[in-house]
C-alpha cells in the first residue's frame, strides 16, 4: 500500500510540476490582463495543456502507474488507452474547428433558440457515442483488474469523461479520493 501511495504522490508531483515549470519558463508579458495575473497563461496568452491531446499521455501514465497494470492486463489497457488517445485527438479537432468558426464569425450573430437546441442535441448524441466507446474499452479492463486495482479504478474513473475531464467540476477534485 505504501508503494501505491508513494508512486501516486510521485506521479501527481510530476503532473503538478510541468505546468509550473512551463509558467516559470514563459513569464507572462506585461499587459496580458486578468489571465496573466492568475499565472495560467504562458507565451502569447496560451494556457498550458489547453487541448485534450496535450494531457492525455500524462493522464494515461498516471492511471497506469496508479492501477499497477500487469503484463497480463496490458492488452486490455492498450485497448482502453487507444480509445482515450483517439477521443483526445478528436476533441482537439472539434475544439480547433469551433475556434475557427468563432474567428470567422466576425458579426457575432447569436444562434436562435431552435439552433441552440439542435446544437445541444448534436453535442449530446456525440457525447453518448463517446461514452459508449469508452465503456466498451473500460469494461474488459475493469474486469481484468484485481479487487484492489478495482478500488483504485473506482476512484480514478469516477466521473471521468465529463466536460471537465472527470474532476467533478471546472476547478474540480471531487471525482478523486
Amino acid at each position: 500500500m505504501n508503494k501505491l501511495i508513494m508512486s501516486t504522490l510521485v506521479a501527481a508531483g510530476f503532473a503538478a510540476a510541468v505546468p509550473l515549470a512551463i509558467a516559470q519558463a514563459n513569464p507572462p508579458a506585461a499587459g496580458q490582463g486578468q489571465h496573466a495575473q492568475r499565472g495560467h497563461h504562458g507565451q502569447h496568452g496560451k494556457q498550458a495543456f489547453r487541448m485534450p491531446g496535450e494531457r492525455v499521455e500524462a493522464r494515461l501514465a498516471y492511471m497506469k502507474t496508479a492501477l499497477k497494470i500487469t503484463e497480463a492486463q496490458q492488452p486490455q489497457w492498450d485497448a482502453f488507452a487507444d480509445v482515450m488517445r483517439r477521443q483526445a485527438k478528436e476533441a482537439d479537432a472539434r475544439i480547433q474547428s469551433h475556434r475557427e468558426k468563432r474567428a470567422a464569425n466576425t458579426e457575432r450573430k447569436r444562434p436562435t433558440a431552435i439552433e441552440r437546441l439542435e446544437m445541444r442535441q448534436q453535442f449530446m448524441a456525440a457525447s453518448s457515442t463517446r461514452i459508449g466507446e469508452r465503456l466498451a474499452a473500460q469494461k474488459p479492463l475493469y474486469a481484468a483488474l484485481s479487487p484492489e486495482q478495482q478500488q483504485v479504478a473506482d476512484r480514478l474513473f469516477a466521473g471521468h469523461g465529463g466536460k471537465h475531464g472527470g474532476r467533478g467540476g471546472r476547478h474540480g477534485g471531487h471525482g478523486r479520493a
